[in-house]
């Protein structure tokens, strides 16, 4: 760390110097702007401005790489923060392509430019200004809450076509998920913060922490949903009251909790924690009548519903945990 120590010019001018090899490493010289951005915690970020910024690419040999190995490739090299990607290989197999254009759709941003038999360029179009994460984690948690209402809905009426519906809005929460996940290791590496005048970057760490378990509640809707393409004939109704009264519980824990995270409300956090302990004798009962069926493939469905309903809440006493700790930091 260098220091600097801050002079008078001009009777009302406060300047510094700055450090010649950081100058040196980011291309500044006499003349030179920068941006001069402060934080909500008093820092103030200083950042080159560049007519053109150097675009960043990334090259990937996917010779003999299929499936699940490619797809993994595919979001390493978006998660890196890359403008380019290049994907090469002797030959790109019709298998390969298939799953490069389907991550492309998966993911915020990227767009093939170019496709060859042994070359595929991808360039990323968005605009990480435009993007808030203030929003995106919102916009994750309205999804998945609404995925879970209708998840509960398709299992109810034996709505297979709703399942599915819950099933492809799983891919939203996604992309999303891993634009969080892109944005924040770019700011790790000293990228400016898209909405640095409201969110610090202890703010941008707490939101990024609780897409984690939004991504997991939307993953819990998308389990219920499936159930309905195995429930054999419509669910009793007295099991399927107890199924809807825990999962309203479980979905306005979630709701007070992302509340809590937004408001800073440390009181509303504990509040949420105490509730998730209280569903757990619910839970067990609800259990336990589902035990007593006849057939043994309602009672494995039935139990998987009860289990994600009980790990949806579970998640929710997550976001309320980081929701104190994102007040405590406000409060420093």
């Amino acid at each position: 760390m260098e220091t600097r120590k801050v002079q008078q010019t001009g009777g009302s001018t406060y300047i510094i110097s700055l450090p010649k090899t950081w100058a040196d490493k980011v291309g500044i010289q006499t003349g030179s702007r920068v941006s001069l951005q402060p934080q909500p915690d008093g820092k103030l970020v200083i950042d080159p401005i560049h007519d053109a910024p150097p675009i960043r690419r990334i090259q990937i040999d996917v010779s003999g790489r299929m499936g699940d190995a490619l797809t993994r490739d595919m979001i390493a090299a978006y998660l890196a923060g890359s403008d380019i990607i290049e994907v090469k290989a002797d030959r790109i197999v019709a298998e390969q392509k298939n799953v490069i254009r389907g991550m492309c759709y998966k993911l915020i941003g990227p767009e093939i430019i170019e496709e060859t038999a042994k070359k595929v360029v991808i360039q990323d179009l968005l605009n990480p200004d435009e993007i808030s994460i203030k929003k995106s984690v919102r916009r994750m948690y309205l999804i998945s809450n609404s995925m879970h209402m209708d998840a509960i809905k398709a299992i109810k009426t034996l709505d297979s076509d709703l399942a599915l519906d819950v099933d492809q809005r799983d891919d939203d929460v996604d992309r999303l998920f891993l634009l969080i996940a892109k944005q924040f290791r770019s700011i790790l590496r000293g990228a400016r913060l898209p909405d640095a005048a409201e969110t610090s970057i202890d703010e941008y760490h707490d939101l990024r922490m609780a897409a984690g378990p939004i991504e997991r509640i939307a993953d819990h809707a998308r389990k219920i949903a499936k159930i309905t393409g195995y429930l054999e004939g419509p669910i009793p109704d007295d099991i399927m009251e107890m199924i809807e009264k825990t999962s309203e519980i479980s979905r306005k824990i979630v709701e007070d909790s992302i509340d809590a995270l937004y408001n800073f409300d440390v009181d509303l956090a504990n509040q949420v924690i105490d509730r998730v302990e209280k569903l757990s004798p619910m839970i067990n009962k609800l259990n336990g009548v589902i035990l007593k069926l006849d057939t043994y493939g309602s009672v494995v469905a039935l139990g998987t519903v009860v289990d994600s309903i009980d790990r949806t809440a579970d998640y929710g006493s997550n976001i309320a945990e980081i929701a104190i700790n994102s007040a405590m930091t406000k409060d420093i």
